[in-house]
């Protein structure tokens, strides 16, 4: 029975010290479905075949959470022409972000992780006990991989980032 709690820790160990860690260029990225500010359910799988942003932010409607998704927001259709659909993620409740998009009149949808397990998995939380998520994005490729990770965000600033990554990467 002690051989088995010792495998047991070291294997939860092993999985503890990989939470948080971010996700890289080329990973694919995991499948996840959380519900969006409408209360819809909205999964990876509906995304598939298209190139997106999925952009943590900590908390709707403060200051840093605002100036980046207002910045997406008035890149969004540049972001589109491009051929990128943004999402948002936060821990918030789908009726707090609902105030959110409707105060700050975002034209993409805010998703709910409301167990933080999509975080946990792709860096943007430490813990499923982390009361905020990190402000990263990950760049998804139509196919499902990584193809940009955005570990350390500037809210001012991000969505000129991205841009500028997406018009470099044009042939």
């Amino acid at each position: 029975m002690r051989a088995f709690a010792v495998v047991t820790l070291l294997a939860l160990s092993a999985t503890m010290a990989q939470a948080g860690g971010l996700l890289e260029v080329g990973d694919s990225f995991p499948a996840w479905s959380l519900v969006d500010q409408t209360g819809k359910k909205v999964t990876s799988q509906e995304l598939a075949g298209k190139k997106y942003l999925l952009w943590f932010f900590p908390k709707a409607m403060t200051p840093g959470c605002t100036a980046e998704g207002d910045g997406l927001r008035d890149s969004y259709a540049d972001l589109q022409k491009a051929g990128v659909e943004v999402v948002g993620v936060s821990f918030d409740a789908p009726q707090d972000n609902a105030r959110f998009v409707q105060e700050q009149r975002f034209p993409f949808r805010l998703l709910s992780d409301s167990d933080h397990t999509l975080a946990v998995a792709v860096g943007a939380a430490d813990s499923l006990q982390q009361p905020v998520a990190h402000r990263i994005s990950y760049l998804i490729g139509a196919n499902g991989k990584v193809l940009r990770v955005y570990g350390s965000v500037k809210p001012a600033t991000h969505a000129a980032e991205v841009l500028r990554d997406l018009t470099a990467a044009r042939p």
